[in-house]
């Protein structure tokens, strides 16, 4: 038997061997969830000796951490926006940026009644944290993988959203109606870089993740689509790969869209894409 400290200060040395960034906060993590406390009210319990029965799960959820499998899936939910969310192999683990998509939507000055589709909405984080934070708008989420779109349900429910609808559809082939607004986070990394992924990564969805030789396969044939689905004056942001912006451009402006912006992340990366479909 160990106190919590060791564990701890044991549990990170062992992750640092096998190369996880941020080896501590890991380690706090796993066992926070174990005890059933915040990674703060450790503090509180250094000195409170653990038993057999609280290691054995730990030093396996260790083991796995130490073989790559992602911290997110070993927590079994994720944060995001004030809410907190399942997460699980059937969808991509969601980034900060689009957390920072999510809030930059959020401070638009919005009327009521907005329909507003997620077009592959993964888990679901970003379109029912619109929908928790805007429940005056309607929500649709739509995603081809059935997988995933099971787990944005599960999470509808722990939100308790009622202002979603959710649609299994290959890009908009099974979205009908117009919009007054569309959300994307698609695909956008190229097949030329899987090989350099970290290994965390090699536990998402591929089929989230891979768009084609040069990244851009599905955002080149959504694009234009998109415009056909917004009413006019409507709005489409999309989240894309950090060397992207000037191909998804020209994209926006050969589908007519207008008043083309790129909105930069806290990093300085030129990340999400707005356009607007004409007045008329």
């Amino acid at each position: 038997m160990s106190t919590v400290l060791e564990t701890i200060d044991g549990g990170t040395r062992y992750l640092e061997q096998r190369g996880v960034e941020d080896a501590r906060r890991n380690m706090q993590l796993l066992v926070a969830r174990q005890l059933g406390c915040t990674r703060m009210e450790l503090y509180l319990q250094f000195d409170r000796v653990l038993e057999d029965a609280e290691l054995a799960p730990l030093r396996e959820s260790l083991k796995r951490r130490g073989a790559g499998i992602p911290l997110q899936h070993l927590l079994g939910s994720v944060g995001f926006h004030r809410h907190e969310f399942k997460i699980d192999a059937r969808a991509l683990i969601p980034r900060p940026e689009t957390e920072e998509l999510a809030e930059w939507i959020l401070s638009w000055d919005l009327p009521p009644g907005q329909r507003i589709l997620d077009m592959g909405c993964g888990s679901g984080v970003l379109g029912l944290t619109l929908a928790a934070e805007r429940p005056d708008w309607d929500l649709t989420l739509a995603e081809v993988s059935a997988d995933a779109l099971s787990l944005a349900r599960e999470n509808a429910v722990l939100l308790e959203t009622g202002n979603v609808c959710f649609l299994e559809s290959d890009l908009l082939g099974a979205v009908d109606g117009l919009f007054d607004g569309i959300v994307a986070n698609l695909p956008y990394v190229a097949e030329a870089d899987r090989s350099s992924l970290s290994r965390e990564l090699s536990h998402d969805p591929a089929l989230a993740l891979f768009g084609g030789v040069d990244g851009l396969d599905v955002i080149r044939r959504f694009i234009p689509d998109a415009y056909h689905h917004l009413r006019p004056g409507a709005w489409l942001v999309l989240e894309i790969g950090h060397d992207q912006a000037s191909q998804v451009t020209e994209f926006l402006h050969a589908s007519s869209f207008t008043a083309i912006e790129v909105k930069t992340d806290l990093s300085g990366i030129a990340r999400f894409p707005f356009a607007r479909r004409p007045d008329c």
